[in-house]
């Protein structure tokens, strides 16, 4: 016998449907927005491996007009000035003076040093000066100086200071190969080491709790460079790598491991020590540059018409190459995009090899340094501005 509905049964079964499908509905826009939340909260991870996919960014083409105002900043002593930015401020190093200037080209401070053969540092917000060869060094910004350290029986080789404001400080020793120091912002010694190793850079680890170490050996009758992790917070280094057949002129370190532009090749340690990749440069080493990881090294070969960019997204990663059509001049790296200058303009590309911006300029200027929406240019005794967008 048929089962008969009554007209509160159809009713009821009818409010059930719409029930489950405002459930389902409300569900649905839970999981999209959760999707959309998790993909918003780890978008350093993937963000970056969509550059470059077919076209899902324009090539950007600057004006390269010059700004005016208060530049371009005419420096005096000819083209052995130091030019740096961080902080928001450039940082000018003439052969007698310190100059900080914002973005805008106005004077913030001009403080005179007595130094000779000064080599400028600047993270931070801070400037680094040391006498190379010499004895002293001192930490400052437009403000004040922070602190000067004096070594009246050694000298110093190099200096580095990080983000957070630590500086290190390689010297001679007269018992061991070098002698490393290290202060914290106030300039109270935080750690040493008396190396038996001759140490030819130093980079700071994130957060200046370490740092590594490159250092040049014979192996087998050939210079080589090796790498070196020390935690200030320990007597003993984590771990050094085999040499790499290079002689070394950079070290730059990262969560990673490190990265060694040398004088003919460069390399990647990895986090345990190894050495993870080597590429061997066809022409003449120009510039390098490395951060977080990301590489970029320009080389020319005058004698082949070939000039070209090498990057490298990290370890176990081979070289993307990219071929330039003029000789190159500099490069360097920001926010994850390799910026190269070479005769007539410069160009900005991602890692996976996509040009992203572009800006003709004059081919009279001998390098650059990138901040948020300017690329200051250096020419022989003037630095110039322009707008960039990238």
């Amino acid at each position: 016998m048929p089962k008969i509905y009554d007209a509160d049964d159809i009713v009821d079964q009818k409010n059930r449907k719409k029930r489950m499908k405002r459930l389902r509905r409300f569900l649905l826009i839970l999981l999209t927005a959760a999707a959309a939340a998790g993909l918003y909260f780890t978008r350093d991870k993937w963000f970056n491996k969509l550059r470059g996919i077919g076209k899902q960014y324009r090539t950007i083409v600057n004006s390269g007009q010059l700004a005016e105002g208060n530049f371009p900043i005419e420096i005096s002593g000819g083209a052995d000035y130091q030019l740096s930015f961080t902080g928001q401020k450039m940082i000018v190093l003439s052969d007698t003076n310190t100059y900080f200037y914002d973005t805008d080209g106005d004077l913030l401070r001009r403080r005179q040093h007595t130094y000779t053969n000064t080599v400028l540092r600047a993270a931070g917000g801070r400037a680094l000066l040391y006498e190379n060869g010499g004895n002293e060094l001192s930490v400052e910004d437009e403000d004040q100086v922070f602190y000067t350290k004096s070594f009246a029986d050694r000298l110093i080789l190099f200096a580095r200071i990080s983000d957070e404001g630590y500086t290190a400080a390689v010297t001679t020793s007269d018992n061991y190969n070098c002698e490393l120091e290290v202060y914290d912002k106030r300039g109270t010694v935080i750690y040493g080491r008396k190396c038996i190793e001759m140490v030819s850079d130093l980079s700071f680890l994130e957060g200046s709790r370490g740092c590594v170490l490159g250092f040049i050996s014979a192996e087998n009758g050939q210079l080589v460079t090796n790498v070196q992790e020390i935690s200030f917070s320990e007597s003993k280094e984590r771990w050094t790598s085999p040499g790499l057949n290079t002689l070394g002129l950079d070290v730059y370190g990262y969560e990673k491991g490190a990265f060694v532009l040398g004088t003919d090749a460069c390399g990647y340690v990895d986090g345990k020590g190894q050495i993870s990749s080597y590429y061997s440069y066809d022409g003449e080493l120009v510039a390098g540059a490395s951060s977080g990881g990301y590489s970029a090294v320009i080389v020319n070969n005058d004698d082949r018409r070939k000039y070209v960019m090498a990057l490298f997204s990290g370890g176990n990663k081979e070289a993307l190459i990219i071929e330039l059509d003029e000789p190159s001049i500099d490069v360097t790296i920001y926010e994850d995009l390799a910026y190269v200058m070479c005769q007539g303009n410069i160009k900005a590309y991602d890692f996976s090899g996509g040009l992203r911006s572009t800006a003709d300029v004059s081919d009279s200027y001998t390098g650059f340094v990138r901040s948020d929406n300017h690329i200051f240019l250096k020419g022989y005794n003037k630095i110039d501005r322009i707008d960039y967008e990238s």
